[in-house]
């Protein structure tokens, strides 16, 4: 391994550990790693794989939500209305929107033909607003407890917008759950369990057709996953201690600076590399 490959392995684990969960968008910033630095393009499924990492962080975080949604899976088996069962159900139904959305993508190739820094200036700013204005305005006074089948269809519909980079999938779960009134901590807790079947299938279905295709999983891609899993285990544990007294400001000023910049740059004429 040389050592650009190193610095590589680092850069990535580091910008998906820790953008992954802050609502500034974890696949906007790998795709502006290859734009800005010039490095080969690390591909989806270096990205995916950097996706598992990141969702065993958010089942090791959150193991007793894990545990109590298996248990809830079992109560829905058996017909049993619980506080478990309701969650599980909220994120099956919750996750609906992403999957559709994201097999149209995969069978239209769309997906192939959107890792574009502009696209990711442009979304940065525009869910960055719309996250002030959801923070600013939203009430707080709901709770996971209060979630219904409208609000998850809602928010996974917000969900299935992180298909485009630069929108952030916590971040427009977030979103959409301050604007109907959820308050930060569980705003963020619901998008993070929210997490687990989108993120778990988006990479079983990436890494299982590399595998198919006889597309090996490198040493340095599996490197990357499990320093992601500690990054952004430390990530998770960082913005759900700020939440519990910080607004969603600082995040807002970064999306709007980071595509503002990314705006102007593209508009000077600067190259900012090939994505593929």
């Amino acid at each position: 391994m040389t050592t650009s490959e190193f610095l590589q392995i680092i850069v990535l684990a580091l910008i998906q550990g820790i953008t992954e969960f802050l609502p500034i968008s974890s696949s906007g910033h790998l795709i502006l790693v290859p734009a800005i630095t010039g490095w080969p393009d690390q591909g989806v499924l270096t990205d995916m794989v950097t996706n598992v990492g990141s969702l065993l962080a958010v089942i090791i975080y959150f193991w007793r939500d894990v545990v109590g949604m298996m248990r809830g899976a079992l109560d829905l088996v058996q017909r049993r209305t619980t506080a478990n069962s309701r969650l599980v159900f909220h994120v099956v139904i919750g996750t609906i929107p992403i999957v559709l959305v994201g097999l149209v993508m995969k069978v239209t190739h769309l997906d192939d033909h959107i890792r574009s820094p502009l696209l990711v200036a442009a979304n940065a700013i525009v869910f960055g607003i719309l996250l002030y204005a959801a923070d600013a305005f939203g009430l707080m006074t709901r709770m996971i407890k209060d979630m219904n089948w409208v609000s998850a269809i809602i928010i996974g519909v917000a969900q299935a917008f992180a298909l485009s980079p630069g929108t952030s999938r916590s971040g427009i779960t977030m979103t959409a759950a301050r604007a109907l009134g959820f308050n930060r901590v569980e705003a963020a807790r619901y998008s993070f369990l929210l997490s687990i079947p989108a993120n778990g299938a988006a990479s079983a279905l990436v890494i299982g057709d590399a595998l198919k295709n006889g597309e090996p999983i490198s040493g340095p891609v599996i490197m990357t996953g499990v320093l992601t899993f500690f990054v952004a285990l430390l990530a998770i544990a960082f913005l759900m201690r700020i939440l519990r007294t910080v607004s969603f400001l600082p995040f807002v000023i970064y999306r709007v600076v980071l595509g503002g910049a990314l705006l102007g740059l593209i508009a000077a004429g600067v190259q900012l590399g090939t994505v593929n």
